[in-house]
């Protein structure tokens, strides 16, 4: 089984990152802020600051470097469009900007500590500052893609109780529309070149703020960020997310992840309102002192990223994993990468199929991550590791992550059980605090000593962690309980399959059946589908055990997805009753 590492967090952080001093060849390189000037708080084996504050111990801290002439003022921030813009800031620039939100959001307009701030906006440099800003002012951050509608903004609102929203010149009218709704919002801020009645306007605002700003020494367990995520049933749950989550981005477990450095340039090309893009653009780069890279993409253009990667000197990619299939449909080796060292993926299980042909395409393999709006990165396939493909990885301490059965008790290696994580005796830094005023849905995925991910898989000897699926995508035909992930991936090795989803099919004698959605590829649209089907069904027997082929087939033209990317599984589920 997987050894938790032990680290101690003493004498603040420069005592716990030998591995990152080290990659940037100069002691001083790590974070300043003597945390030992501050109480702390034993956390099993770690000593935990009990205030911490992303802006000022880290973006602050690489500012100070920069104006002492320990660092050279590389860009922090890196955005581009396809109209030929470009901004850079450097860590000095991003700390004054960032400071001059804050002014915006406390004196202008009259927010306080622990207010909550909608923030909905497409990828422009201005998201970057806002959400530092709030992070520096103690606000609390509510990320939101701008693909949602009033009434989903609507509900956000409401449910959040959220003072201000900040949006661009596209959704202000639409939240005027629900204004009358919203009597506990106070403030609307909008991002745009032009005014708007009722409006305040960042911009103008920002150029009069002042770059002093003192900031707010957060509690550990304070709140920073609420994201709406969805299950497959109800409305979005409220995940609300203290500092400790910024906090754990600093230990040196988390840090051997991607092992990002002062040289690198990391595209992170998530949506702006998914936990991915907290962690891959803001946390993950600036915490290295990295430069993140932006490209402004009103939505996602495969032809726009490969022209971007092989023109600009991208290191590192982290992408959602339908993002890199989608980016493998085109002729990804016919782009040069010159500088491309090393790609992340999340959101869902990388197909085998996709990570050989990435790598042929590039040269570069693409490591998984492994994580939850609840969990933060719980587990990774870091770099340098071995590659098991299709494993999500091995688990990142402090968390303890253990395969349990029904009564709570921990799985050997090779039973298939529920994905889970250690809670008790002390609930890890970095795991959500809970479904905000929802104390009935928080408690129901914990199970004696556990978290419940609410994933089902197995880990392997060597403490390698392989997803089976959802635990409400389990299909149980004839007694044999059967993940869709399997499934699909022996499907994905087949050229006529663009993509597919596996559900389980009601049946009358087997209770449910294997059932498969395809997308098929262009060149085998025109094929016959009845021998298409049995072709299909002959090669998961072949790659994989034969009870586990799917005895249905339906070719479609799409598939269900949410924003993030993930297919919707529990909507074929529904079509199929």
């Amino acid at each position: 089984m997987y050894v938790l590492m032990r680290f101690q967090v003493l004498r603040g952080l420069q005592l716990a990152w030998p591995t990152y001093r080290s990659l940037h060849h100069h002691p001083k390189h790590c974070l300043a802020r003597p945390f030992s000037r501050t109480k702390t708080l034993q956390w099993a084996n770690y000593e935990i600051p009990k205030e911490f504050n992303f802006a000022s111990d880290v973006i602050d801290h690489w500012a100070r470097m920069e104006k002492e002439g320990k660092r050279d003022p590389l860009p922090a921030l890196w955005w581009v469009n396809d109209k030929g813009d470009e901004v850079k800031w450097n860590f000095r620039e991003l700390s004054d900007l960032t400071n001059q939100t804050a002014n915006v959001l406390t004196d202008t307009c009259g927010l306080q500590r622990g207010d909550r701030v909608l923030l909905i906006l497409p990828r422009i440099p201005e998201l970057w500052l806002l959400t530092v800003g709030c992070m520096r002012a103690g606000l609390v951050f509510i990320p939101g893609t701008t693909q949602l509608t009033a009434k989903d903004i609507l509900y956000r609102l409401q449910s959040s109780k959220s003072k201000a929203i900040v949006v661009n010149e596209t959704l202000a009218p639409v939240v005027d529309s629900i204004m009358s709704d919203c009597p506990l919002l106070k403030t609307k801020l909008l991002v745009s070149e032009n005014s708007r009645d009722g409006w305040l306007d960042f911009k103008t605002l920002l150029k009069a703020a002042s770059v002093n700003y003192t900031c707010v020494r957060t509690k550990i367990q304070e709140p920073m960020t609420i994201f709406f995520t969805s299950g497959t049933t109800g409305l979005p749950k409220m995940v609300l997310h203290t500092t400790g989550l910024a906090m754990r981005s600093c230990l040196p477990s988390t840090r051997q992840v991607i092992r990002l450095t002062s040289s690198d340039i990391s595209w992170c090309m998530s949506d702006s309102g998914w936990i991915l893009s907290l962690v891959g653009s803001i946390l993950e780069p600036w915490n290295a002192g990295t430069c993140s890279f932006i490209h402004g993409m009103p939505q996602f253009n495969p032809e726009i990223i490969l022209q971007t990667l092989s023109r600009f000197p991208i290191t590192c990619t982290i992408a959602a994993s339908s993002l890199y299939r989608i980016l493998l449909q085109f002729n990804v080796s016919s782009y040069k990468f010159p500088t491309l060292k090393h790609s992340v993926c999340g959101g869902e299980v990388l197909l085998p199929e996709d990570f050989e042909k990435w790598k042929r395409a590039t040269g570069v393999a693409i490591h998984e991550i492994f994580g939850q709006s609840e969990t933060g990165i719980t587990c990774a396939v870091s770099r340098g590791m071995k590659i098991k493909k299709g494993s999500m990885g091995k688990v990142i301490p402090p968390y303890d992550m253990q395969i349990i059965d029904e009564k709570g008790n921990i799985l050997p290696p090779g039973i298939e059980g529920e994905i889970a994580i250690r809670i008790k005796p002390t609930r890890p830094i970095g795991l959500f605090s809970g479904y905000l005023d929802n104390s009935e849905k928080t408690s129901l995925p914990e199970r004696g000593d556990f978290y419940l991910t609410g994933d089902r898989g197995h880990v392997d000897e060597d403490g390698y962690f392989w997803f089976l699926g959802r635990s409400d995508d389990i299909i149980n035909a004839s007694g044999y309980r059967i993940g869709p992930s399997e499934i699909e991936n022996a499907l994905a090795e087949h050229p006529a399959v663009a993509e597919s989803a596996v559900i389980g099919s009601p049946d009358p004698v087997r209770g449910e059946v294997v059932k498969a959605f395809v997308v098929l590829t262009p060149e085998f649209r025109s094929h016959d589908h009845n021998q298409l089907s049995l072709e299909l069904q002959q090669h998961v027997k072949n790659v994989t055990a034969p009870y586990k082929y799917p005895r249905k087939v339906e070719f479609v033209l799409e598939l269900p997805k949410t924003t993030a990317g993930k297919i919707k599984r529990n909507e074929l589920r529904k079509y199929e009753k």
